[in-house]
């Protein structure tokens, strides 16, 4: 049976009313971001640190991330949920799929834990003919971190309040749901569902839900309970870490903060908005290139045919058509003395964040 199938884990602490409670989801292995992140909202042993689950893969340091999650749990005030990157106890169990599909995973990605570990072994990571015994000697040298691992619960509820990472299924036990269910589920706001309690979650990036301008901050829904605090902090260029504030588990108000380390300048001149844009993004990236440029080519993008100018070291090849990074011809509204978060710099201007919304500008800035 798959880890996905089995029983999920839900832990219930007892959380006192008043005690600040911070969330984090998706860290990604991304120290810089946390620490950032941990700094500008005060973390103390007074609060409460709850990680919505991927906090491993994608970037860096998984392992250093690994190590230091555990050390900050084994100060009581932190909790991690499980997620999608997380599973790595799984290893040990489904044998199945994890001997297919690792290797060809550790040699695409080129990083992430077991890459991490294959290092600490002395190992080459893009070159480990032997799996199973590549897995027993993962499990003599780090046992304590696949317990952790392992162990993780798949929710946790508290008050007004569930935390998973992904997803929630309306009218149904939380015990009553798979692992599966709980941690991998691609555009679950989408389905409209509602809940009495807040359910917070991350694992989809929330500006994968926006259609003609890009936004990083946490989607809140105050009529269905709903929110998604994935800011997507490895996966995009111009993401962000988010933190939901709760200053009372047992009460419905709430606030958020966000850490990215762009150098941040000060505005110059009024700039009026687009009053037509669009987001092309991963899953709907496919571009045909109608005059490719040096810095500049002039793109329609396939599904839409709408047409707009992309930066051409985001095309991913030479070809007439491609996919690309994502990219928006948005132009922010911004007033002469608005701060923004500098992402980008060209010819044409500077490409910004302005209150967690993404876009151009075309005037000048000035140091803060």
């Amino acid at each position: 049976m798959s880890m996905y199938d089995e029983p999920a884990r839900v832990l219930r602490p007892e959380i006192e009313p008043g005690r600040r409670v911070l969330v984090i989801s998706d860290i990604h292995a991304n120290l810089p971001y946390f620490h950032g992140l941990l700094d500008k909202v005060g973390f103390s042993d007074d609060d409460l640190l709850i990680l919505d689950g991927d906090f491993l893969e994608k970037g860096k340091e998984s392992l250093k991330t690994l190590r230091e999650v555990m050390a900050l749990c084994r100060k009581g005030n932190v909790l991690p949920i499980m997620g999608n990157c997380d599973d790595w106890g799984a290893i040990f169990r489904d044998n199945g799929r994890w001997g297919k599909d690792l290797p060809h995973y550790m040699q695409y990605r080129r990083s992430g834990l077991l890459w991490d570990m294959a290092l600490e072994l002395g190992e080459d990571p893009a070159d480990i003919p032997d799996f199973e015994g590549f897995k027993c000697r993962l499990a003599a040298r780090f046992p304590e971190e696949f317990a952790f691992l392992d162990a993780l619960p798949q929710a946790i509820e508290a008050g007004r309040y569930i935390f998973a990472h992904a997803a929630v299924c309306p009218g149904k036990a939380l015990e009553e749901h798979t692992v599966g269910e709980l941690v991998r589920c691609d555009a679950w706001y989408r389905r409209g569902y509602r809940f009495d309690k807040w359910v917070v979650v991350g694992h989809y990036p929330v500006m994968l839900y926006c259609d003609d301008i890009v936004c990083a901050n946490p989607i809140i829904d105050r009529e269905r309970h709903i929110i998604n605090i994935d800011g997507a902090c490895v996966l995009k260029d111009d993401g962000q870490l988010n933190c939901l504030i709760i200053p009372d588990i047992t009460k419905d108000e709430f606030s958020f903060a966000s850490y990215d380390p762009f150098p941040v300048r000060r505005v110059l001149s009024d700039q009026a908005g687009s009053k037509r844009s669009t987001y092309i993004r991963w899953g709907d990236s496919r571009v045909q290139v109608l005059e490719r440029g040096a810095e500049f080519s002039r793109c329609r993008h396939v599904r839409t045919g709408y047409e707009l100018d992309i930066l051409t070291k985001y095309l991913f090849s030479d070809g007439e058509f491609t996919d690309c990074n994502d990219c928006t011809d948005y132009v922010l509204p911004l007033k002469a003395g608005d701060l923004v978060g500098v992402v980008e710099v060209c010819s044409r201007g500077y490409f910004v964040k302005h209150e967690g919304v993404s876009g151009w500008y075309f005037g000048e800035l000035a140091e803060v």
